[in-house]
């Protein structure tokens, strides 16, 4: 090649043209979008964390670690600390974590597993993974989470596992889902995807089953800058399975001895993670403020709010209001361009990929009202009071 000198940019430089570049079009992406009131803004929150998640950047990118390094296992410790759980394993996305979560209980085809078709996709995915079949129950009129005394009736000699989704960040009834489990001796694997910051008297939510399943899909609480996921547990033998089954089945030689899959975070993943947890209690408190100006101000008699519960902690990943005029509220906020989200629209037993486990046949009433009159209202941390001003006159003055 020659004997040119070739000069290596080390960690703690910076390259000034290139990043002065990146933030001149950040800054105009920013005012070009920053009319529309949104509901979930990632330009705005990375623009008040910019020179933290560079640095992190560089930081893994001259390390040498990509894959389950020191990032990986900081994280780890930090989010089962956040938690109030003993382990933490980090993978590569919440569908991830509950199929793991499952595969480890030894969920097989011909088993059972009971959860809501009020859900993401994501939580019926993981289970056809593992070849098992989800069992539907009806959700509770008022929170829209699983209806615990719905459960009794849909147990039978197949059924392994209970999947309670916290909705929205609002926690299901984990007392009375539990004691239903260890009555029938089946396990519970929660499905926090939504719900990261949310409490259960007192307690996180992912702590109370065998498991607990986190998505940190960048539109979460805790949100990656792209696919991550984690599982929680109290159990030292649990966390020690998943953490081999993430990666092959491997032991400490890298020789598998169980059957495994790649569900790895990455390096890049957890340093991010790692800042945006620091970040999360905050934003969870802001998130309570944005949702109690709505419920204060909300007057429009249309208009239901979310409950709320003396023993429950909401998360607010969204905040769902149900309304029977759903389509003049979406064209009033179209006209002021607010944007708004339904979740969701299509409840997952009337989806045409498992139309095999009932379809049409299959009823679940307030599942299936809920679906045409739940709609969320922006609700990010970084909205201002006049966005949410805006938010509730346009709400406030749309007729029946």
């Amino acid at each position: 090649m020659g004997t040119e000198n070739f000069t290596r940019r080390r960690p703690g430089t910076n390259n000034k043209l290139l990043h002065n570049a990146c933030k001149i079009i950040l800054v105009e992406t920013i005012y070009w979008c920053s009319k529309m009131i949104k509901v979930f803004d990632h330009l705005k929150s990375f623009s008040h964390i910019e020179d933290e998640i560079m640095d992190a950047l560089e930081r893994v990118l001259y390390s040498g670690r990509l894959i389950l390094g020191p990032e990986t296992e900081a994280f780890e410790e930090e989010f089962a600390a956040f938690c109030g759980a003993r382990f933490c394993i980090a993978v590569s996305s919440g569908t991830s974590a509950l199929h793991l979560a499952l595969v480890d209980l030894g969920i097989a085809p011909g088993d059972e597993v009971i959860t809501v078709s009020n859900t993401c996709v994501p939580t019926i995915a993981a289970i056809r993974l593992t070849g098992a079949l989800p069992l539907f129950v009806d959700v509770h009129h008022e929170d829209l989470t699983l209806d615990p005394e719905l459960i009794h009736a849909r147990i039978g000699r197949r059924t392994k596992c209970i999947i309670p989704v916290h909705l929205w960040g609002q926690s299901a009834m984990m007392d009375q889902i539990v004691s239903i489990a260890n009555h029938y001796g089946i396990a519970v694997v929660e499905d926090c995807s939504q719900a990261h910051g949310a409490k259960y008297k007192g307690r996180q939510v992912g702590t109370f089953g065998d498991t607990g399943c986190f998505s940190f899909y960048p539109t979460k609480n805790l949100g990656a800058y792209g696919d991550a996921g984690a599982i929680i547990t109290q159990d030292f033998e649990i966390a020690q399975r998943i953490k081999s089954l993430r990666e092959y089945g491997y032991n400490t030689k890298k020789v598998s001895q169980i059957e495994g899959t790649n569900a790895r975070m990455s390096e890049i993943q957890a340093a991010i993670l790692r800042i945006k947890l620091n970040l999360l209690p905050a934003h969870l408190e802001r998130r309570n403020e944005i949702a109690s100006i709505y419920t204060h101000k909300l007057t429009n008699p249309s208009i239901k709010c979310p409950p709320r519960y003396p023993d429950r902690l909401h998360a607010y990943h969204q905040y769902v209001i149900r309304c029977k005029n759903r389509g003049d509220i979406a064209d009033a906020f179209r006209a002021k361009d607010i944007e708004y989200g339904i979740h969701y629209p299509i409840p997952v037993h009337m989806m045409a990929a498992y139309s095999f486990l009932g379809g049409d046949t299959l009823s679940f009433p307030i599942t299936e009202t809920a679906c045409h009159e739940i709609l969320s209202l922006p609700i990010h941390p970084y909205l201002s009071e006049d966005e949410i001003e805006t938010v509730v006159h346009t709400l406030n003055q749309v007729t029946s």
